[in-house]
């Protein structure tokens, strides 16, 4: 068999491969050590946690390339922009022409369709079901950051979705970062096989910081609706 043969395209390796998550839970694109052509990912969201997410794919991968963003102000951008350029390691593969630059509320359809492999979820979550079927329906390899929805009818069609990601052999990671944690599903393994006895109750707390509330009215653009 020749090398070629050996090389599956880039839409094709996520399909062979299982799914990575770093044990932070966040966004680890599968390393494709025969993959030639680049894996052109997509954000959808790029605030602080979109911002993350899509530094630490580049950082996952060296066959990784940023090639698309949505947001609903071009300020998360801009700053997106500046900051991972600012890493050495990451700034060649940050290929964000500014045709793609995409804003709006119908922004994540144009990053869907402008011909990336891998897109990440990083909105806030009520909008999550809906970039997420969207994704699947064409055949996206996707990173949907928790939580995936915000009532039962988003939920629900989360579930649906995942079952029509499952149908197409597509990718689906999820951002339950303790969940990827080896450390924490060990000591849960030991837990349900008796190491302390019978399990009455487990409580558990998370410090982190508090979430930014929704800014006033007269410190947004001029324009930007509630919605956005």
């Amino acid at each position: 068999m020749n090398e070629q043969s050996n090389q599956p395209a880039r839409r094709d390796f996520l399909k062979q491969a299982s799914a990575a998550a770093m044990v932070t839970g966040f966004p680890a694109i599968i390393k494709a050590q025969t993959v030639t052509n680049a894996i052109k990912v997509g954000l959808i969201g790029a605030g602080g946690r979109g911002s993350g997410a899509a530094r630490q794919a580049l950082t996952a991968d060296d066959y990784a390339e940023l090639t698309a963003v949505a947001e609903v102000d071009q300020a998360p951008i801009d700053r997106l922009m500046n900051n991972l350029k600012r890493v050495e390691k990451l700034a060649p593969r940050v290929k964000v022409e500014k045709e793609r630059e995409y804003l709006g509320l119908e922004a994540y359809q144009k990053v869907i369709g402008s011909g990336v492999d891998v897109v990440l979820l990083a909105t806030p979550p009520g909008f999550r079901p809906l970039h997420l079927a969207a994704c699947i329906e064409a055949g996206k390899h996707v990173f949907c950051e928790k939580p995936v929805g915000t009532d039962a009818p988003g939920v629900r069609s989360v579930l649906e979705t995942t079952e029509k990601a499952r149908e197409k052999n597509l990718t689906l990671v999820s951002g339950f970062c303790w969940r990827y944690n080896n450390m924490i599903q060990e000591t849960f393994q030991k837990m349900e096989e008796g190491a302390i006895g019978k399990l009455v109750a487990y409580y558990a707390t998370y410090y982190t910081s508090p979430v930014k509330p929704m800014p006033p009215a007269n410190t947004r653009p001029d324009g930007m609706s509630d919605v956005q």
